[in-house]
């Protein structure tokens, strides 16, 4: 599908992945500890860190040869995933957590609760989806985009 939403989908839109995500940015690298705290089987963790390997999302970090064991990183691509991460979070907090946010974070140099917001590129006013219309990027054909005549 010729959707950038669609593409970041098939990498990272299965439930377990974005767990494991939000595990990497929490400090959990090793196996046994996304085991215990996701409470996933080992078969579908296994599947799902080697997908988002192959993906490019994480990189693994050997640090015992025997037996072999490795960590898992967070690869540039895989950092780029914090805004979204992050918005999905206080979208949960705002919606679906009705005793308040589990969790909160706060910038480490001013203590501060911090949160994620769109902002335009050019004059930095906050952005929401009424301020914003679609129009054709330059990865897209025009001819795919339109609707036709007739």
């Amino acid at each position: 599908m010729d959707c950038s939403v669609a593409q970041c989908l098939e990498v990272v839109g299965e439930w377990w992945s974005m767990l494991i995500i939000r595990d990497i940015f929490m400090g959990v690298t090793r196996f046994e500890d996304f085991q215990r705290r996701l409470g996933i089987s080992r078969n579908i963790l296994r599947d799902r860190l080697n997908s988002l390997v192959n993906t490019g999302v994480l990189v693994r970090v050997p640090y015992s040869e025997h037996p072999p064991r490795d960590d898992y990183k967070l690869t540039q691509k895989g950092r780029d995933l914090w805004p979204i991460l992050t918005t999905m979070r206080q979208w949960g907090d705002t919606y679906a957590a009705p005793s308040g946010p589990p969790i909160e974070l706060t910038h480490t140099w001013c203590g501060k609760t911090t949160h994620v917001e769109m902002v335009c590129d050019e004059c930095g006013e906050r952005v929401t989806s009424r301020d914003v219309k679609a129009v054709v990027g330059p990865g897209r054909d025009r001819k795919t985009l339109l609707p036709s005549k007739g």
